[in-house]
């Protein structure tokens, strides 16, 4: 017999924990999950941490620290980073083994990963031809067939910026990418350069590529030498 996970919005069918503590002990199970930790391991050592003041759990650092409303709050650190701070029930702390029944978290957690892997692999796969207005996170390998002259503009923040068009290529088509200040020096005609985290816009009718304060550009291959028109990076 098919056992049937529950994929409703809210706690599952039969439940009998209050909502907060169905949500806490969701997160508990989905940030495990993610981590790709045995769930009943993690709240044991969620336990430990509640007895002893810490506790070790596969390279996490879990911490007690002071109570609030009566609910004891664990911190939880990977070296120096935080992963995790959240409050749980005495209640709950002392069930054998509450995060038993969630299966359904688990599954979507792992279809989430399922689909961000895909869209990563669909993404490094794609070409010019391929981009369309409104698409984020575009990674993106092609040549660097022209760059324009530099210009100085004032933006509304009241700052000079510099920038310049480099028009892209490929087998397919070609794009205009916009760089900013700094990473006009950075590339050449004629480099192949590797781009990624850009979004897709539309501007002035023409569609052109941006790179956030995320995405990256690299040249991967080509002639290094200086472009045709340069002028000093403004701050």
């Amino acid at each position: 017999m098919r056992t049937r996970i529950w994929s409703g919005r809210g706690r599952p069918r039969g439940s009998h924990h209050p909502r907060f503590d169905t949500r806490i002990l969701e997160y508990l199970v989905e940030l495990s999950t993610k981590r790709g930790i045995n769930a009943t391991k993690f709240f044991q050592s969620i336990v430990e941490a509640w007895k002893n003041g810490e506790a070790t759990c596969t390279g996490l650092n879990i911490r007690r620290r002071t109570k609030t409303k009566g609910q004891p709050i664990f911190l939880i650190t990977e070296g120096y980073k935080v992963v995790a701070q959240f409050p749980i029930q005495e209640h709950i702390l002392k069930e054998t083994n509450p995060l038993k029944g969630f299966d359904y978290v688990r599954e979507r957690v792992r279809h989430a990963s399922k689909m961000k892997d895909r869209r990563t692999f669909e993404n490094d796969q794609l070409q010019i031809k391929d981009l369309k207005p409104g698409m984020k996170r575009i990674n993106l390998k092609a040549q660097v067939i022209r760059i324009s002259r530099p210009k100085l503009v004032l933006t509304r923040f009241n700052d000079y910026v510099v920038f310049a068009n480099a028009t892209l290529a490929d087998k397919t088509s070609k794009i205009k990418l916009t760089l900013w200040n700094g990473r006009i020096n950075m590339v050449s005609i004629n480099d192949m350069v590797q781009i990624e985290n850009a979004n897709v816009i539309m501007f002035k009718g023409e569609k052109q590529l941006r790179i956030g304060r995320n995405g990256r550009l690299k040249v991967v291959d080509g002639p290094r030498r200086e472009p045709e028109h340069t002028i000093p990076c403004v701050v």
